[in-house]
């Protein structure tokens, strides 16, 4: 398991004050997610590769709702 708790950590500057946002960090070539609601709950980690595949995707649209 990383351990994310020194990491700094980001949110898209597109979120606004909502509380319904994810953050975002990276610990060595982990990358994690966490709710910025509940920043002492859990984080899921990823690989580079696979963080760089959600990205594609996202980009891609490969997650919209709407397709």
């Amino acid at each position: 398991m990383t351990d994310f708790s020194s990491s700094d950590w980001y949110k898209s500057t597109h979120s606004g004050n909502g509380g319904n946002c994810v953050e975002v960090a990276q610990a060595g070539t982990a990358i994690g997610v966490r709710d910025s609601k509940d920043p002492s709950g859990p984080v899921l980690a990823f690989t580079g590769p696979e963080w760089s595949a959600f990205v594609r995707g996202v980009k891609d649209g490969e997650f919209d709702l709407n397709r």
